[in-house]
């Protein structure tokens, strides 16, 4: 099998379950060493580890609130202290606390701004003070370092009920965007991969009815739901050479979703 991380350490923020465990998991057998990152019930991330190094990879769990700059900061060095070199983020830690815009609270709003674009601020600042003190490494890979953010369609299509979810994706966009263009001559890659919808516990309740499952499939044109292995797979190939020339972008792997299907026959 193809190893084309081999050598390599990827951290996986929100790694202990749903999208982030499907790219854990791929990192690994790609041939990276692993950090899965959790904010809570470390149980799930010794497991995801324990299934990698029985699949032969390697990896450790280490538990970081991403909106902690001190939690972070810890987390870097830890990762540092195992395996020496950085060479992969992937920022993918996210929450949703939904509510109608007129009763959505301030906490609720902060919370989510605070993990899912403070989170990646912090998270892409560290990676990239690191892939610039280590330089490109000869024979591990063209690039200094990869950092990948978690976005989501609805960096693009509104989302009435989830605002504080909605304006946190767009903030991620114009962030990763911003730092593309300011580091690229570190080379130094960044880009991003926007979701659409994805069969993980974040959003059961789409997909885990017929009904629900058929009204989703209205929004989707080619008719399936994604699974974490669509992502994963999305994640490796940026993460490897494979893409060295693809900085500053966006790749949506959603079945079609920002197609609007809506107007499929003229609106």
């Amino acid at each position: 099998m193809s190893k084309p991380l081999l050598n390599q350490t990827a951290i996986v923020t929100g790694g202990s379950s749903g999208i982030g465990e499907g790219i854990a998991k791929a990192m690994a057998a790609a041939g990276a060493n692993v950090v899965v990152n959790f904010a809570h019930g470390r149980d799930a991330a010794d497991s995801i580890v324990q299934s990698i190094r029985s699949d032969g990879g390697t990896a450790i769990s280490v538990g970081a609130d991403v909106s902690s700059e001190q939690d972070v900061l810890a987390m870097f060095s830890q990762t540092l202290e195992e395996f020496q070199s950085i060479d992969i983020l992937i920022a993918n830690a996210g929450i949703q606390q939904d509510a109608g815009f007129t009763e959505m609270t301030l906490d609720q709003w902060n919370k989510v701004l605070g993990v899912n674009l403070t989170g990646q601020f912090l998270c892409a600042r560290e990676a990239t003070k690191q892939f610039i003190k280590q330089g490109v490494r000869d024979g591990v890979s063209c690039a200094a370092g990869k950092i990948i953010c978690m976005s989501s369609v609805h960096q693009i299509i509104p989302w009435a009920g989830h605002v504080n979810y909605a304006a946190s994706k767009g903030g991620v966009d114009l962030m990763m965007k911003s730092i593309a263009q300011e580091i690229a001559g570190h080379r130094i890659r960044v880009n991003s991969i926007a979701p659409g919808a994805i069969q993980t516990p974040i959003n059961k309740p789409a997909w885990d009815n017929k009904e629900s499952l058929d009204a989703l499939m209205t929004l989707i044109p080619y008719g399936r739901i994604g699974v974490p292995e669509d992502i994963a797979k999305a994640a490796v190939w940026l993460a490897s050479d494979e893409s060295d020339y693809v900085h500053g972008t966006t790749l949506y792997v959603d079945g079609g979703m920002t197609l609007y299907p809506g107007f499929a026959d003229n609106g």
